[in-house]
């Protein structure tokens, strides 16, 4: 009879569907759009000035030093880590296929959250009932200029990366609780 009790007061948590879980990640990926990280290496500085985002305004003795100037085009599509408009080209030498210089798209997206799986119980501390499961993240280049898109689909770039996302069920409802 205390078994019988025992089990009877004992809730079960509601299912956690992947669906859910995905809607979850994503409505936290919908509050915070960013702008895309693009590194630009030697074939994307030649696509940016074809693209007309910038063109050159000094070639050093060395003939591989040189300085690029935004043009209004690529003002409009990236902001560069100093803040300026002149991107200063610095490799190594003219057989450097290493150096890059890494800018962010103007246009601010949110992530996409995809490919939600392997949902589980797990461990969360300072969670009573947690669960976890993995996804993949995916940079949106929505609003990015074309020739942009390309640089960033150029090696070196990472346009998605493998996520977990932890939940946590309060009162009868899970919640996202940590994106690693």
């Amino acid at each position: 009879m205390g078994a019988a009790t025992f089990f009877a007061g004992c809730k079960s948590a509601p299912d956690l569907s992947e669906a859910q879980a995905l809607q979850l990640v994503q409505a936290k990926y919908d509050q915070t759009p960013v702008g895309a990280t693009i590194l630009v290496d030697d074939l994307g500085m030649r696509q940016g000035i074809t693209g007309k985002l910038w063109e050159r305004t000094k070639m050093y003795p060395n003939k591989y030093w040189a300085d690029f100037k935004l043009t209004d085009a690529g003002k409009k599509a990236v902001k560069l880590g100093n803040g300026g408009d002149t991107i200063e080209w610095r490799p190594s030498g003219l057989d450097d296929k290493n150096y890059s210089v890494v800018m962010t798209t103007v246009a601010a997206n949110p992530l996409k959250a995809k490919e939600l799986n392997n949902i589980q119980d797990e461990m969360v501390p300072g969670v009573a009932t947690a669960k976890s499961a993995s996804f993949a993240e995916v940079v949106n280049l929505t609003g990015v200029p074309d020739v942009l898109q390309e640089i960033a689909h150029n090696p070196g770039n990472k346009l998605s990366t493998r996520r977990s996302a932890d939940f946590s069920l309060e009162g009868n409802t899970w919640v996202l609780h940590a994106i690693r």
